[in-house]
């Protein structure tokens, strides 16, 4: 086995379904069932070798679901229907100590519990709709910084978490950013669309030498040192085309389009990102590098039809359904080289089919989910 893990051997959690198969033969079953999706569409692919993870601590966002009592809360997962937790009554899974997440996480987790029972937060109960914390989602950054986010089912416990907050400041002093999202829907949506800050405002995503400003509501790579190594290698293949004029479709914060501005060919960089959030993160970055050439705007990556013919190069890395009607647009546009980044090969291959002109001259698999069947691919395109 690849990593010693108790919740694995005693069957709490099969999240990691890899686990008894040793690394380096995920790895290569990895490459392996990349090249067996993208080959098919993407013949004479150079294939990079596979950028490995850390096989523990590596994921810096942890996913809390709140179960227990508010004096006993339990941190973790929901117990599976059937298991012996759930056949002994119990509604979760504690995994506060689990090993993928950062150690700042884990030492975190018994302060947050303790926080959880000084404020009288009561765990909500899926059964009964009662009780109101639901989750709590705890990032930590690569200066050892945290932003600590209980979910809600109301507004209701509010003044008592604003009231326990110095508490949790004091015994908590990683804490950057502490807010509370409501999400007031019996269904299974991690979070909802308000967010309460109570404390500071971004976590800074410090990589490669640049600070990428995450809001509560952002997105970001949960596995640090596999995204930075995603950031340099679609840079390098950036400088290898020097375009003069480079499109960041769904750019979140700017990690592509910050590096790529940074580049010493120094292109115009144009970020497009639907999170008005994202892009006033990306914005400030690019100001506080003193990236004249990178701008950002808010809006929907899949209708930039019109921008396609002013960039030489587009980045794309979408969610996992893949840039659907976009492929067409990039097909029938005279954009030179393309950079895909994707988490989902099947949307990937999808996606390259629909771009026969842009024909994949070199890819490689990340590794951003050790232990699962999950990774990352990122392909270089250019036309014929």
């Amino acid at each position: 086995m690849s990593l010693s893990c108790h919740h694995f051997d005693a069957g709490r959690c099969g999240s990691c379904a890899l686990l008894p198969t040793p690394y380096a033969d995920q790895l290569a079953a990895k490459q392996a069932a990349v090249r067996a999706l993208l080959d098919p569409v993407a013949g004479g692919v150079e294939w990079l070798p596979p950028v490995a993870s850390a096989e523990s601590g590596f994921r810096n966002k942890a996913k809390m679901v709140v179960t227990g009592t508010s004096t006993a809360p339990v941190l973790g997962i929901l117990a599976p229907a059937g298991s012996q937790a759930a056949l002994a009554g119990l509604a979760g899974i504690d995994l506060r100590d689990c090993a993928l997440h950062t150690p700042g996480i884990v030492a975190a987790m018994e302060v947050l519990a303790a926080f959880i029972a000084r404020a009288d937060l009561a765990p909500y109960d899926l059964g009964s709709r009662r009780g109101e914390l639901k989750h709590v989602i705890v990032t930590e950054s690569p200066d050892s910084e945290l932003m600590v986010r209980f979910v809600l089912r109301s507004q209701e416990p509010v003044a008592r978490i604003r009231k326990h907050l110095p508490w949790l400041l004091e015994a908590l002093p990683a804490a950057a950013v502490v807010s509370l999202n409501l999400q007031p829907a019996h269904k299974a949506v991690l979070e909802g669309e308000r967010e309460i800050v109570l404390h500071g405002s971004t976590l800074t995503m410090r990589l490669n030498g640049l600070p990428l400003h995450l809001r509560p509501q952002g997105f970001f790579q949960t596995n640090t040192g596999v995204a930075a190594a995603l950031y340099a290698q679609a840079t390098e293949w950036v400088e290898d085309v020097a375009p003069g004029r480079v499109l960041d479709l769904y750019c979140g914060v700017g990690g592509f389009a910050l590096h790529a501005a940074r580049g010493a060919s120094s292109p115009v960089v144009t970020g497009i990102e639907i999170s008005e959030d994202a892009v006033a993160a990306a914005r400030r970055t690019a100001e506080e590098m003193g990236l004249s050439g990178a701008r950002f705007e808010a809006g929907d990556a899949t209708t930039m039809d019109a921008l396609l013919p002013t960039a030489d190069l587009v980045v794309v890395n979408p969610p996992r359904r893949g840039i659907g009607p976009l492929a067409a647009a990039l097909e029938a546009s005279p954009v030179r080289d393309v950079v895909y980044s994707s988490c989902n090969a099947l949307s990937l291959a999808r996606d390259l089919a629909a771009m026969p002109s842009l024909r994949p001259v070199r890819a490689r698999l990340l590794d951003m989910f050790p232990h699962t069947g999950h990774y990352e691919v990122v392909t270089h395109l250019t036309r014929h």
